[in-house]
């Protein structure tokens, strides 16, 4: 099973963030614009949150407040669980399902941000390491 580590070794997207003090409407057009679902909130090189359309939703269409006058650091998630890479896909997997996350931070041994994986990460690569075995078994029995 893959690491973490690895996994975000085969990512080449650039990590989209953002800081506590951008408005929330530049939060949501920055994850248009890298189409995802999350952003990690950045106070220079320290991980302070992570923003979510789930936030958004929450906590500010219900609340009734303006995403183009809402910082970020108003409706962030700031009690952030992160992983280290050396964490296993399937590790991950049980995380997120068990706290019903959906994005999680990777932070390194100096707590300095190595990536974010998404559960659609980690049911691609899931799947694609299943796909393996099969083709390997398959091999193996006709060969």
């Amino acid at each position: 099973m893959k690491t973490l580590k690895q996994l975000l070794s085969g990512k080449h997207r650039p990590l989209a963030v953002v800081s506590p003090n951008d408005s929330v409407f530049h939060a949501l057009r920055l994850m248009s614009d890298h189409d995802v679902g999350a952003l990690l909130v950045l106070d220079g090189e320290r991980l302070v949150g992570i923003f979510s359309e789930r936030d958004y939703a929450r906590k500010v269409i219900l609340h009734g407040k303006a995403s183009k006058d809402t910082p970020v650091s108003e409706i962030m998630t700031d009690k952030v669980f992160y992983v280290t890479p050396d964490r296993t896909v399937d590790e991950c997997m049980a995380i997120m399902t068990e706290k019903h996350f959906r994005h999680l931070p990777v932070l390194d041994e100096e707590q300095q941000v190595a990536g974010i994986v998404s559960i659609g990460d980690l049911v691609k690569e899931t799947i694609s390491e299943q796909q393996f075995i099969i083709r390997q078994l398959e091999h193996y029995i006709t060969g």
